[in-house]
């Protein structure tokens, strides 16, 4: 059921000097930024040879990010992403498996305009897991 690794997302304190690095320190394919209103967030996708970094930097004070960083204020890996086929069929399998689908359990658009869920990290060693269907 599970595909590749599609990105792992990094929420920082600071979008801008985080792009920066990227870009300069790593010499990475850094994209421009875009707000993600359903989601609380503005985001910037590193272009890896094989998979993507997401910057992830609040939206706005009722961001999700909010929290993480108020923990983490350096900033951290937020989230693994993962792509699946069909992502109907791969939430019933993993909630017949006893996961917890975060939210009402019914996709959402994520950035890249694919329908993404999000799998309770306690449920996933501690690691909060996106689905993504490609």
């Amino acid at each position: 059921m599970i595909g590749r690794l599609n990105h792992v997302a990094i929420a920082v304190p600071d979008l801008e000097a985080a792009s920066a690095q990227y870009a300069n320190a790593l010499g990475a394919k850094v994209g421009a930024p875009q707000d993600e209103p359903d989601h609380g967030v503005t985001v910037v996708f590193i272009e890896l040879p094989n998979t993507k970094i997401e910057l992830l930097y609040p939206l706005d004070e009722n961001s999700p990010i909010n929290g993480f960083l108020e923990k983490n204020p350096s900033g951290g890996i937020h989230h693994v992403c993962y792509e699946v086929d069909d992502i109907l069929a791969a939430r019933d399998h993993l909630k017949s498996t006893g996961a917890r689908v975060l939210g009402t359990g019914e996709p959402k658009i994520g950035a890249h305009g694919k329908p993404v869920l999000f799998l309770h990290p306690k449920d996933f060693n501690g690691c909060l897991v996106e689905l993504e269907q490609v």
